[in-house]
């Protein structure tokens, strides 16, 4: 099993940033893709920005050149910094893991950002 804690959620004003960390309690090594969605009320939960072995990063097209992924293998953490924040960003974000075949998702972190 892999458990996954998010942090970093918050209010903020558009063109703002906030940094969302995604702390894994196996080793990052062992996952093999690790990243972001979000879910926006009323909507599906869709990809934000997703780390596969290789490695490769996709990123949504909504997010690219705002949004940036990246890894800290020490910690086991992934990490989300989103810059020039728009209101249209605002959702729950869930960062899933897939392990072996398995998927697991943390309990996902608000994210608001006010016009």
């Amino acid at each position: 099993q892999v458990q996954l804690v998010e942090s970093g959620g918050g209010l903020v004003q558009a063109g703002g940033s906030l940094r969302l960390s995604c702390a894994a309690s196996r080793s990052i090594f062992t996952i093999s893709a690790m990243g972001w969605y979000r879910q926006a009320p009323g909507n599906q939960r869709d990809l934000v920005a997703l780390i596969t072995s290789g490695p490769s990063i996709n990123y949504a097209d909504s997010v690219k050149g705002r949004f940036t992924l990246s890894i800290d293998t020490a910690k086991n953490t992934v990490y989300l910094q989103m810059n020039s924040l728009k209101p249209e960003d605002t959702a729950v974000y869930y960062c899933p893991a897939e392990r072996l075949g398995r998927s697991y998702w943390g309990q996902g972190t608000q994210v608001t950002v006010s016009s």
